[in-house]
């Protein structure tokens, strides 16, 4: 029973991920939006429907947020301070602490919370936080969203295409298992934690988001300045792929996603046709038109960035099969139109 008050649950540590949307997604009447949605998207009846998003301040999170907004939709944002508002609901990740009552009413909870795996160099402590900011955390909402008395119709959580570990040349998709290492684990350990909200019955769908290509924030966030600078370059040999999402499409996904009540699991959220690093840095420097000489060779990655600089050369060639068996459309399938609509 929902009785309202904080849920004592253990945790930790969560914070999401931000970005615009490009053309090409168009709404009932054929506006088009650069936020990520269509017009009347939601409850499929069409009405206003109330989303809490955990992450909201990121990336992905804050893009998201944005874009249920302009078209109509209620928001409360997770905040680990005390609200300033209507719109914020009180949880304690850390201490497993989700302010239930501030989530009655809720059509759909949205977790994107967790600190940044490319923020810090892999530490064993910067490790140990990137878990339990996200197992946690996931812990934390999947638990109170079962012990409401009624519950949303649907949990979305965070994950990442890191699943899959070093695919090399292999294409996999949905169907494939976990690799090997930390980012696997992680993201097993991030989805188990999902187990108490599709238990009691919650709608669950995991969003195995791939490098998403926006302007500020995230990997693209860090390349923008380097190659618009004329220093950008290949990463290692170049022959990794890079399984990419433009922010646009990030977000009208997860919007599909959260309309689709026949949808639920794991969903990767990735462009069509992965590419590899050297064709990300021909296409940056095409549309950016800079000259790109400047690669960094795999040793120096190693030295720089430790047990992370594995991530970065390793290759994910990761495919969106259940996306678009769903009839998700993407609106920027190509790296070139993914890096024009960060811009």
């Amino acid at each position: 029973m929902d009785d309202g008050r904080l849920h004592d649950r253990r945790g930790d540590d969560g914070r999401g991920d931000d970005g615009r949307r490009g053309e090409g997604h168009h709404g009932p009447h054929g506006e088009e939006r650069r936020d990520g949605g269509r017009h009347g998207e939601g409850r499929r009846d069409g009405g206003r429907s109330r989303v809490a998003v955990a992450g909201a301040s990121g990336l992905v999170g804050g893009a998201l947020a944005r874009s249920l907004t302009a078209d109509g939709h209620e928001v409360v944002r997770l905040v680990r301070h005390e609200p300033r508002g209507a719109d914020e609901v009180r949880w304690d990740p850390e201490n497993g602490r989700v302010d239930t009552a501030g989530l009655a009413g809720c059509d759909a909870v949205v977790n994107l919370a967790g600190a940044g795996v490319g923020d810090h160099r892999w530490t064993d402590a910067y490790k140990t936080r990137i878990r339990s900011s996200r197992v946690h955390g996931t812990t934390a909402l999947a638990e109170a969203v079962a012990a409401m008395e009624r519950p949303p119709r649907v949990f979305v959580n965070g994950s990442a295409v890191g699943f899959y570990g070093e695919t090399g040349d292999r294409a996999v998709d949905e169907s494939a298992p976990a690799g090997e290492g930390f980012l696997p684990g992680l993201c097993v350990e991030w989805e188990e934690a999902a187990a108490p909200a599709r238990k009691a019955g919650v709608r669950t769908v995991f969003v195995r988001t791939g490098l998403v290509v926006a302007r500020r924030g995230g990997a693209w966030g860090r390349l923008f300045p380097l190659f618009r600078a004329g220093l950008g370059g290949r990463l290692g040999d170049g022959s990794q792929y890079w399984s990419f999402v433009a922010l646009h499409d990030e977000v009208a996904a997860i919007r599909h996603l959260l309309d689709r009540d026949d949808l639920s699991g794991p969903f990767n959220l990735t462009a069509p046709r992965p590419v590899t690093n050297r064709e990300v840095t021909v296409a940056m420097g095409r549309v950016l038109h800079r000259p790109t000489p400047f690669p960094v060779p795999a040793p120096v990655l190693r030295a720089v960035l430790g047990e992370m600089a594995g991530d970065v050369l390793g290759s994910a060639r990761v495919l969106p099969a259940r996306l678009l068996e769903s009839g998700f459309r993407f609106a920027f399938p190509e790296i070139d139109g993914a890096i024009r609509a960060a811009l």
